[in-house]
This record gives structure tokens, C-alpha cells and sequence, in this order.
């Protein structure tokens, strides 16, 4: 089943979830033409596969810590932090 998308105006709330995040999941939050928006829940101690997009994209960390690898290397991210990354780069 398909997860809803925000519409267009619609308000969208980022705000860390604190004391929900253990029951949290990973939810679609908006897809438009040139930008999709996914909340990624990474319980600690999991970790992504290597992932490729076609296009441009952009990793904040809303709460907690990340080490997104790079092929220019590792990047820590804390709460509010963000990075981005070019077309093709793999993360």
C-alpha cells in the first residue's frame, strides 16, 4: 500500500519525535517532480546498504547521530546538520 504524500500547502512538521522514536518508521513525506522528501528511521546500531539516486540529494539529521560514508570519505552528522550530495555521488 502506498504511503499518503503531503499536498500541495500543506504544513509538514520535521520535529524530532524524542520519546516516540522507538515506535517511529520510516514514512514518505512529500514526492514532487524534482524533490522527495523521506523521514528515514536508523534505529542505533543499523545501517543503510550503499544507495544511488539519479538525481541531487540532501541528508539532515533531525535527532540522534549518523556517519554517512562518501566516496570523498566519512561525515558525521548531529542533530540539525545536513549535507549534500551531487548527482551520481554514492551514499
Amino acid at each position: 500500500m502506498a504511503q499518503p504524500h503531503a499536498n500541495s500547502g500543506e504544513l509538514v512538521s520535521l520535529t524530532p519525535l524524542a520519546g516516540q522514536l522507538s515506535d517511529a518508521r520510516t514514512t514518505a513525506i512529500l514526492k514532487a517532480e524534482q524533490l522527495e522528501l523521506v523521514r528515514i528511521v536508523l534505529p542505533k546500531g543499523r545501517s543503510m546498504p550503499e544507495h544511488h539516486v539519479q538525481g541531487e540529494i540532501t541528508v539532515m539529521c533531525l535527532e540522534g547521530r549518523i556517519a554517512l560514508r562518501t566516496p570523498a570519505g566519512t561525515s558525521m552528522l548531529g542533530p540539525s546538520d545536513l549535507i549534500h550530495l551531487r548527482r551520481g555521488d554514492l551514499w
